[in-house]
């Protein structure tokens, strides 16, 4: 999910871990342990001289179980040899660091594979992507509330009941709305299969996510042989049927066979994606799995980057858009959520 609520994820296991015996500074040393997985993004720009490679390296094994027993181990034992000198000495022990960062370093990737990202959990063991697609990358609902009870929590001694007590009540506030959203997911699918069996839709497979900063808007993504079919359906809809379908054609302008790296983005899209020629010997790669910028384009993914060649080799750079354009598409999804009484699907 966003930095800001792993940092919040982190600072309550740095509670937990080392809450009472050195107070709010167990804070800052969570967060730090829950921000250090998302340090792939330059750690991929350092090691790989290709934007795709690096892009390809979040989420990997930085983000992996094993990554989170070794970097508990490793960060563990440097942090308590920086903390653990003068009058703070035999205040706390290894295993107590140890802990505070297993802990941090876990629960990031676990809260990631919640997300439609996916995480690649059993790195270097495989590179299957864990995403149960059950809430946004950015979900206010889950993070205020939890950070707000971290906020109070700040200002009652570390030994206090009430202190245990607000962080218990962040913990299970955001435990609770998780669960939500897996029971959400659930019932978002079956109105989903519904609505295109009611239609005779057929489909090779599907693909469900909430958008952006909500769990009542939904998008759905079916996959037929030539083309794909998304749609939407709000929680707040007079029917249960998603609705404003789009047919997305599967255009493949490159292929594995043109570069490599196709087929790694292939998969990183778990194959949904499109990739369009544009001017220039640019192409724009297109990932399917999250919704259109503009409903009247199917070249307008939100999640969208140009690729071109360097001196033989596929490379990417991010597609630019204007703050108009991206106001514009906030503001239909916005729209879109408050539900709309005609949601019939129509024949494709």
């Amino acid at each position: 999910m966003d930095s800001l609520t792993q940092i919040v994820l982190g600072a309550a296991c740095g509670e937990a871990a080392l809450g009472k015996k050195i107070g709010n500074k167990a804070l800052l040393f969570g967060a730090i342990g829950g921000t250090i997985p998302d340090l792939d993004v330059f750690v991929g720009s350092w090691l790989f001289g290709n934007e795709i490679d690096a892009m390809l390296y979040h989420r990997g094994f930085m983000h992996s179980i094993l990554f989170s027993v070794l970097g508990a181990f490793l960060f563990g034992w440097l942090f308590y040899k920086m903390y653990n000198t003068g009058k703070r000495k035999y205040t706390t022990a290894l295993k107590d660091w140890i802990w505070l960062f297993f802990l941090s370093l876990f629960t990031h990737p676990i809260l990631d594979a919640f997300t439609p990202y996916g995480t690649q959990l059993f790195t270097p063991f495989s590179d299957h992507r864990i995403a149960f697609n059950n809430i946004a990358v950015v979900d206010p609902i889950y993070t205020i509330p939890f950070l707000l009870c971290i906020l109070v929590m700040l200002f009652f001694k570390r030994n206090t009941k009430a202190r245990t007590l607000w962080l218990k009540l962040g913990l299970g506030i955001s435990s609770v709305y998780m669960v939500f959203t897996l029971l959400n997911k659930i019932y978002i699918d079956s109105i989903f299969r519904s609505s295109l069996q009611e239609h005779g839709i057929t489909y090779n497979r599907y693909y469900t996510q909430p958008t952006i900063f909500n769990n009542v808007l939904w998008y759905g993504t079916v996959e037929k042989e030539d083309y794909y079919l998304a749609g939407y359906y709000s929680l707040l809809d007079e029917g249960n049927r998603f609705s404003d379908w789009v047919k997305i054609p599967k255009v493949r302008d490159l292929t594995p066979e043109d570069y490599q790296r196709i087929e790694r983005l292939a998969w990183f899209s778990n194959d949904y994606y499109s990739i369009y020629k544009m001017e220039d010997n640019l192409y724009r790669y297109n990932d399917l799995r999250y919704p259109l910028a503009d409903k009247n384009n199917p070249n307008s993914s939100v999640f969208s980057f140009q690729l071109y060649d360097s001196e033989g080799q596929l490379s990417m750079k991010p597609f630019e858009r204007s703050e108009e354009k991206v106001s514009e598409a906030l503001s239909e999804l916005w729209e879109r959520l408050k539900g709309k009484t005609n949601n019939a699907l129509g024949k494709d």
